[in-house]
């Protein structure tokens, strides 16, 4: 069992929610709008301003990007109303995880957030990263990298107690994942293609509401580490690899210490010991509703906030009325 960490305990599991919020509501005034980069704007800007209302000492080690590519919520940038006082911890954020999503009024776009202690939370550098996952319950190591999708569907179904052809696999819609896609379809896989959003899409696999087995397909290594910090709390597996296109990726690589590159992560490499995962809804999905706004200036969200070290998983709704 995690050990609960006195560091996080300084920090109220709901304070996380409250910036998570913030970004959301942020957000859905861009809610089809047409303008992603708009919408995500305004989702960082809010963000930032709610950590660092936050008597906490930290650093954003999963961001926006770089510091000399992004304006605000980079990689490294501090943040929080207590440096060198509060306690060190690391961020991992999205803001807003699905901006196509956003724009267009689709479903299951979220603002992410993810706490540990200083040092838990992998620097994975923003290339892309092979993952596959599955919910609680199976045995440890189920699913591999390293096997065929045959394989690992096979191997699911059997503890399952069901056919190859019975799961759904949830992949992101992208040319590159055609083959993956022909392979399930051969199976006779159920598959749940979604346009973005791959955090919701691995947690999907934990719920069992969404009739999701596993996910599959490469996507954000950032996102990676968010999603493996959810099901440190909630249960499930995860495994990931780094992919690099070019040197100038592997080189960003070594910059953030990683010197294996061909490693495949456990999510307690990717999110180690006690940590803290929030998410709110922007617009309305499977995992939790969106922003609605009532009549009178309320506005009500809905999030859900997680705990490793004690499992508690806690759904939350608000009403935020205007001041």
């Amino acid at each position: 069992m995690t050990q609960p960490s006195e560091v996080l305990d300084r920090l109220l599991v709901l304070e996380m929610v409250r910036v998570t919020e913030a970004a959301a509501m942020s957000a859905s005034n861009l809610i089809g709008r047409g303008d992603e980069k708009a919408a995500d704007a305004a989702a960082v800007e809010a963000m930032r301003a709610a950590l660092n209302e936050l008597k906490m000492d930290g650093t954003v080690v999963i961001g926006e990007g770089e510091r000399d590519e992004a304006p605000m919520l980079y990689i490294g940038e501090k943040v929080g109303a207590a440096q060198g006082t509060g306690p060190k911890i690391d961020i991992a954020l999205d803001p807003l995880e699905g901006t196509t999503i956003t724009a267009k009024a689709g479903a299951n776009a979220l603002a992410v957030l993810a706490v540990a202690e200083e040092g838990n939370l992998l620097n994975a550098p923003d290339v892309y990263m092979d993952k596959i996952a599955v919910g609680p319950g199976y045995s440890p190591d189920i699913i591999d990298l390293d096997k065929s999708v045959e394989e690992n569907v096979a191997a699911v179904a059997k503890e399952k107690g069901v056919k190859p052809g019975d799961l759904i696999v949830c992949v992101l819609d992208r040319p590159r994942h055609e083959k993956i896609i022909s392979e399930l379809r051969d199976i006779g896989c159920g598959i749940m293609l979604i346009p973005d959003g791959d955090v919701a899409g691995v947690i999907a696999t934990t719920d069992p509401d969404t009739t999701v087995d596993m996910y599959m397909g490469s996507g954000g290594a950032p996102e990676g580490v968010l999603a493996a910090a959810a099901l440190r709390c909630v249960g499930g597996q995860f495994k990931g690899r780094l992919l690099f296109r070019n040197d100038d990726e592997r080189g960003r690589a070594h910059k953030w210490g990683i010197e294996d590159l061909d490693k495949i992560y456990d999510l307690k490499e990717l999110a180690k010991g006690d940590c803290i995962f929030a998410a709110t809804g922007v617009t309305h999905g499977s995992l939790l509703s969106g922003v609605k706004k009532l009549r009178g200036g309320t506005v009500t969200t809905e999030s859900v906030v997680m705990r490793a070290s004690s499992g508690t998983v806690r759904w939350v709704k608000s009403e935020h009325r205007p001041k």
